[in-house]
């Protein structure tokens, strides 16, 4: 799945921060996981102490400064984003909060000490830390209830509220799971493998085995678990750590190895590392983010969608976690980034990163700081100056985990709490009512067409990326020449679906009648999702109108699905474009693969940077249809000339025309038979030259050939057409040109290729 961004260039901000914080010397430190223990490294100098916050905020200012440049990006509008000020509440605690009277008394103490978030483990070690419908079904014991047989997770969260605190479960183990648990006993085939057929690798918890992320089973198990906690407690959010990721080593079981090469036509490299393997993986535990980003908001929109990962290039080259794709797309709320190390140089290195500040620009975000391990206890002093160089940085903190806070550590409890206290002198709640889903911070983004569809259609044409309720991803027909988005029912995944019960059908050019029910569902293109469920026909039967009976219905070819992007809606459903996220609805540019262009692509977000050197005409707006978002235009352009050898037709400028990337052949009808001259109706020869153009947009001309998709140009008269001359120059046109479709303002742009 290739996905282009028309992104910031960070070479600036990574130098400047290089040369601010540039460490005394740097160790490599793999593994950042919560229970890893931090490297110790030289303290810096008092004067680089005192500097330090000055040099950062010079820097900060000058990455913003620096980065207004950027034309694709959007420039969002300054948002107040609250502090986190949380804690984790790991498997180590589980023995004070089986308690209900300790449970109460931690959270008032939370509260007293000005901490409003906490993260409750409800995922661990292969079982759920809460009584589960899902593992009982299974057969997989629950271990986990407090003293008094209460459900713990269900008494944390109450009692967190109770004090005004959030309360995020949090799923730590994410992907991992011990490879004797009753889980990966059950289904081995959930299971995926390094290159060499082992299926462990040696983490912090241990020795593990790795859930498959590509599989839509285990896909489906983890989006259920959160379903799961979401319905059971209404919970505010749910977070993911570094664990709902992938070693960069694994991936070489059977079913990865057949989607990796049915998508791509080739099997995965053998080295791990390659980037087209690496970016195929990250790609697809992106994709599964986006569908539980939407699995979350559609279940309650205002919840928190938070993430705990390690740093960035570690995260992506080592852990397949494109966090900050994840950001940028909008599909995290909250990013609490897993820095435990001892040394402030290395620690205050990584919290200035690019990435994290360009993150605190657009959500909360915050840093994890270690509190202390049970074999390795944290001095306050170490955790005041961490936390005070976060806060001067306008981050926030997130501490692993609650028992080192004060009860397993090197000095009194009473000591350490009041430190909290000074570190935290007032109060921040936070209100999750104010977390709205938000938009993707780019303006535009390019997708790529393929020339073969995933199912039937052999001839020429576009075909995008499209995942419908969660299935599996499926190259469908990009049609500029008609509207909606049209798919055979096995194209659907297992994500809910809202049914009308009305069927419907839809006679496309060629004859063809499709014919099946009007369902509301998500829809994602490429990483891109819809801002909200789209209507789809989910096409059951297919026929030929009586006119036409060799249509595409009789061709024994399966039905590939069609994607109509044109804004001349008769009825529903309508161009799914319109629900894109932010500025990427609002228009986009069909790039075809001919001339010097081996690669076709859809360039979605009209901004004056893309829009250069095209030369546009106008489209005529229609009424409004009611289910219909956006303005509806005619996109059948006005003022056309056509000049056809053989016919009366020369230099006649009252035809209409349209761009069609769902035609193969190009076309010309003609209403009366007096225009066509002596030329019959059916297939144009070699001496019926046509130039269709506008005077100052576009001057195409062809010469008719045989060759289907490229030269080929068919000639119908019809008495009961509606326009007197009509023009479809069909695919071929984007061979020569690459055209625009704005719908904001109703015009169509063509821009000449080599």
């Amino acid at each position: 799945m290739t996905i282009q961004f028309w992104e910031k260039s960070r070479k600036i901000n990574a130098t400047l921060t290089n040369l601010l914080f540039k460490p005394v010397h740097r160790q490599v430190l793999l593994g950042l996981s919560k229970l890893h223990v931090a490297s110790q490294e030289t303290s810096p100098g008092l004067l680089k102490k005192r500097l330090l916050p000055l040099l950062c905020l010079i820097s900060f200012f000058l990455v913003l400064l620096l980065n207004s440049f950027a034309p694709a990006v959007a420039q969002l509008p300054p948002q107040p984003r609250q502090e986190i000020r949380g804690v984790w509440l790991s498997g180590n605690d589980f023995s004070v909060f089986r308690n209900r009277s300790q449970v109460q008394a931690a959270m008032s103490q939370l509260r007293q000490l000005n901490f409003n978030t906490v993260y409750p483990v409800v995922w661990n070690d292969g079982y759920t830390q809460y009584p589960s419908a899902i593992m009982q079904k299974m057969g997989i014991p629950f271990f986990f209830k407090g003293i008094d047989g209460q459900d713990v997770i269900a008494d944390i969260i109450t009692q967190a509220r109770s004090q005004g605190l959030l309360a995020i479960p949090w799923f730590e183990f994410g992907f991992m799971v011990p490879l004797t648990s009753e889980l990966a006993s059950q289904h081995p085939d959930w299971l995926t493998q390094k290159g060499d057929g082992t299926q462990t690798s040696i983490s912090a918890a241990g020795e593990v085995a790795w859930l498959n992320p590509f599989h839509p089973e285990v896909q489906n198990f983890i989006r259920e678990l959160v379903m799961e906690v979401m319905t059971q407690y209404d919970a505010d959010g749910i977070q993911f750590d570094d664990h709902l990721s992938l070693p960069v080593e694994f991936g070489y079981d059977k079913y990865t190895i057949s989607l990796y090469t049915q998508e791509t036509g080739n099997p995965p490299p053998p080295n791990p590392q390659a980037q087209a393997w690496i970016k195929w993986r990250a790609d697809k535990i992106t994709a599964f983010m986006v569908d539980l980003y939407q699995t979350l908001k559609a279940r309650k929109p205002n919840a928190i969608f938070s993430v705990a990962p390690n740093y960035y290039n570690f995260a992506y080259k080592m852990q397949l976690q494109d966090w900050l794709n994840w950001v940028r797309l909008g599909i995290v709320d909250e990013l609490v980034m897993q820095v435990y190390r001892n040394d402030l140089e290395s620690f205050i290195a990584q919290i200035t990163r690019p990435e994290i500040l360009e993150t605190q620009q657009i959500i909360p975000t915050g840093i994890g700081i270690m509190a202390g391990l049970r074999n390795r206890p944290v001095s306050i002093p170490q955790i005041q100056s961490q936390v005070e160089a976060v806060q001067q940085r306008g981050l926030g903190i997130g501490f692993f985990y609650y028992e080192s806070l004060w009860d397993i550590a090197p000095e009194p409890a009473a000591q350490r709490q009041s430190a909290f206290a000074a570190l935290f002198p007032n109060s921040a709640l936070r209100d999750i009512s104010q977390n709205t889903p938000r938009k993707p911070t780019f303006n535009t983004i390019s997708l790529p067409l393929y020339p073969k569809p995933s199912l039937g259609q052999s001839v020429r044409g576009y075909f995008l990326e499209v995942v419908i309720a969660n299935g599996q991803p499926k190259r469908i027909l990009l049609d500029t020449g008609s509207a909606g988005l049209r798919v055979p029912k096995e194209f659907l995944g297992n994500s809910p679906i809202q049914r009308t019960g009305q069927n419907i059908k839809e006679v496309l050019s060629d004859g063809t009648i499709l014919e099946g029910e009007l369902v509301y569902t998500n829809v994602r293109f490429g990483l891109i999702p819809t801002a909200e469920p789209i209507p789809v026909q989910v096409v059951t039967n297919r026929q030929c109108t009586a006119q036409k009976p060799k249509c595409s219905a009789n061709s024994g070819v399966p039905f590939s699905g069609i994607i109509g992007v044109n804004y001349f809606e008769k009825s529903l459903p309508y161009n799914p474009l319109r629900k894109l996220p932010g500025n990427l609805s609002n228009g986009f540019i069909v790039v075809g693969n001919g001339g010097s262009n081996n690669n076709g692509s859809l360039i979605l977000g009209l901004t004056a940077e893309n829009q250069a050197g095209f030369k546009m005409a106008s489209w005529s707006q229609q009424p409004e249809i009611n289910g219909v978002p956006g303005k509806r235009w005619d996109s059948r352009l006005s003022k056309v000339c056509l000049t056809l050898a053989g016919s009366s037709a020369k230099n006649l400028c009252n035809s209409r025309a349209i761009a069609d990337t769902g035609t193969i052949n190009g076309l010309t009808e003609f209403k009366s038979a007096s225009t066509a001259g002596k030329l019959k109706p059916g297939v144009l020869g070699l001496a019926n030259a046509v130039k269709v153009g506008i005077n100052g947009i576009f001057d195409y001309s062809l010469t008719p050939g045989t060759r289907n998709g490229f030269n080929r140009w068919n000639l119908s008269i019809s008495p009961q057409a509606e326009l007197t001359i009509f023009v479809n120059p069909g695919i071929a046109l984007f061979d020569k040109y690459d055209v625009l479709f704005d719908q904001v303002n109703g015009k169509q742009g063509f821009r000449s290729r080599p």
